[in-house]
């Protein structure tokens, strides 16, 4: 017993630094492999998949040279690799070490398969537990913050990864059994399922907003959270009991099903069911393969089923691969990607299933429901530890001026490719702004390391938020304000061939004593080799019907030069240039700025000064901040 719970203790801990590593890796990717956007897809695609295909190798090295030898030695490369990325500059040194982790990672995973058959609780601790601490962390990962707290905390981890891994006589108890491959191979996508859906703080906290914020305003992370401890308890306490039997086993599966459908509507009112569906049917499905049988007549040696398991992770972690990399794809290469995690969860469902589990279970390494009620506990932590931000009230009359911030923050990542909040929370505030618009939003993405960029930008900044989602429920535009805001509404923008979609964001501005301003965020996706003509047109229709002859402030990432077509667009509309004084005034790429796409446009009566570019790294884009006089009452 002592055996199998320090097996499946390694194991969960070993699942969580390689997540981290994956929060790491993946976007460095898109910010770092591929340099602004400036690398083809098809090659990014190619270098995120190739590390999982060569995972596949890892089996035959370890039938040669055994098990151990080769788990101990990527068990500590995946620990160095963990710490060195909390102390990395970033670029592409970060990048590499990433990379190193990743594969040491897939490595230990099939070294540890090949002693192991029984892998379900180590794994489902290792989601859940990852899932909870991400929460706790208010969706901020240890390697991003770098303080003595979290270096004690990831030394700990790695430490005592890295003694588990080492013990001798840790493999688990059936050994020589001929099951585990079932339940090995969905161990990379139930990752891929627990990550973008199912255990997903961010996600969780981006569905309540949908659902608590009546007037479109969201407040607080508090009850974002909530969802959280709900989602692991769920999914912990199906993981780690007995399934049942006969037809009753397809509830999990279905459950499972279901909860992926609802995820791809791309609805953000439905997030939350979807969440607390697959949850449960995924914990459900991995219990349903936890003691499962393989063949009665399969006399072939314990090297050969070794070997076996050893191929079915690294073919799991491949499907992780294929799944990550073609959904988020699919907003470069422009096809439908709703699919993706219907068809990942039904290969989990049907693996599920099919599934014959032996007629007498032995007990688990940790009695289910105090696993459970622990890690749920943790998960809890994270909505008493979340800081409130604070409702924006009327003031003692309309102010006479405003200060405006738009700023293309790509996900929260910086030049250097290290999730930068501390860098974009400095330079928005250094303009003392009453009004925030921000482009490329992310609350969620897998992709970006599962934040939610937003609330947690909102929060630093004290300024609560309205949310238009454009590719999905979880990435698009904003608007934070000082002031209330009311009236909000989201216009989808013609496609055009965007990547990713397009939308415009209104919100009305509420300055007390009857004063309203209109202000509209945008991000214009212009199609390959034109300018974003048709989705300007739009969006300056849609903001003057909008504003009704009230103040207007429309401001974003344009993806427009003055004078191109598309820049005409708003000036035709009777809108001004708010930097038009200060031109040239380029804003991308933010270490070397030659392009002026970034804008702020009012309509007249506001008077604009102070225009400015601010410089800084937190993003590929610099910030552009103006100071607008309102017109006399």
């Amino acid at each position: 017993m002592r055996y199998r719970q320090l097996t499946t203790g390694t194991l969960a801990l070993g699942v969580i630094l390689l997540i981290d590593v994956l929060r790491v890796w993946l976007p460095g990717i898109i910010t770092i492999f591929g340099q602004a956007a400036s690398t083809p897809a098809e090659l990014m695609g190619a270098f995120a998949l190739g590390w999982f295909v060569l995972a596949l190798g890892a089996p035959a090295v370890i039938r040669r040279v055994g098990a151990r030898p080769v788990t101990v030695a990527a068990a500590v490369l995946l620990a160095v690799a963990r710490l060195a990325l909390t102390a990395t500059p970033g670029g592409r040194t970060q990048l590499w070490l990433a990379t190193a982790g990743l594969l040491a990672g897939l490595v230990w995973l099939v070294g540890v398969a090949a002693d192991t058959d029984r892998p379900v609780p180590g794994l489902a601790l290792g989601f859940a537990v990852n899932a909870a601490l991400h929460a706790v962390l208010d969706t901020v990962d240890l390697v991003w913050r770098g303080d003595w707290l979290a270096w004690l905390l990831s030394s700990v981890a790695v430490v005592l990864f890295v003694l588990g891994t080492a013990q001798p006589g840790t493999r688990a108890d059936g050994v020589t059994g001929t099951g585990g491959v079932r339940a090995w191979l969905l161990a990379g996508p139930a990752l891929l399922l627990a990550a973008m859906v199912a255990l997903s703080p961010a996600l969780a906290r981006t569905g309540m907003s949908y659902l608590v914020a009546g007037d479109g305003v969201a407040r607080s992370p508090l009850f974002g959270l909530a969802p959280v401890p709900v989602a692991v308890a769920g999914f912990l306490c199906t993981a780690l009991t007995r399934p049942p039997r006969g037809w009753s086993r397809a509830y999990g599966p279905v459950a499972l099903l279901a909860g992926a459908v609802l995820f791809a509507l791309d609805r953000g009112d439905l997030l939350l069911p979807a969440i607390l569906l697959a949850a449960v049917g995924l914990g459900a499905c991995l219990a349903l393969t936890a003691d499962a049988s393989g063949p009665d007549s399969d006399t072939s040696s314990v090297s050969d089923r070794a070997a076996r398991r050893g191929y079915a992770v690294a073919a799991g972690m491949l499907v992780f691969a294929l799944g990550a990399v073609g959904y988020y794809s699919a907003y470069d290469l422009g096809y439908p990607n709703a699919a993706v995690p219907v068809v990942v969860a039904g290969l989990v469902a049907v693996v599920a299933f099919a599934a014959r589990p032996v007629v007498h279970r032995l007990p688990g390494p940790f009695p289910p429901l105090r696993a459970a009620a622990a890690v749920t506990a943790l998960a809890l932590l994270a909505p008493v530890l979340a800081d409130d931000i604070p409702v924006a009230s009327n003031r003692d009359g309309p102010p006479e001026r405003l200060t405006v911030v738009a700023y293309n923050i790509r996900m929260g990542f910086g030049l250097d490719g290290r999730f930068d909040l501390p860098g974009l929370t400095e330079v928005v505030d250094r303009q003392r702004p009453d009004v925030v618009l921000l482009s490329e939003v992310d609350r969620a993405w897998l992709l970006n390391g599962g934040h939610d960029t937003l609330d947690l930008l909102a929060g630093r900044l004290g300024m609560p938020y309205v949310f238009g989602p454009a590719a999905d429920p979880v990435w698009g535009d904003a608007v934070l304000s000082r002031w209330p805001m009311r009236d909000s509404r989201s216009l989808p923008l013609p496609a055009v061939g965007a990547p990713t979609g397009a939308q415009a964001l209104a919100v009305t501005l509420d300055l007390g004593d009857g004063v309203r301003t209109a202000v509209v965020s945008t991000h214009l996706q212009p199609p390959p080799g034109r300018g974003p003509v048709v989705q300007a047109r739009a969006v300056a229709d849609f903001a003057t019907r909008y504003a009704a002859g009230r103040p207007l402030v429309v401001a974003g990432d344009l993806n427009t030069e003055p004078g191109d077509e598309a820049y005409a667009e708003f000036t035709d509309a009777g809108l001004a240039d708010a930097f038009a004084a200060a031109r040239p005034l380029a804003t991308s790429p933010a270490d070397d700025p030659r392009e002026q796409i970034d804008h702020i446009f009012v309509s007249p009566g506001l008077t604009p000064s102070e225009p400015v570019a601010p410089r800084s790294t937190a993003s590929d884009h610099l910030p552009v901040a103006v100071t607008l006089t309102l017109p006399p009452r």
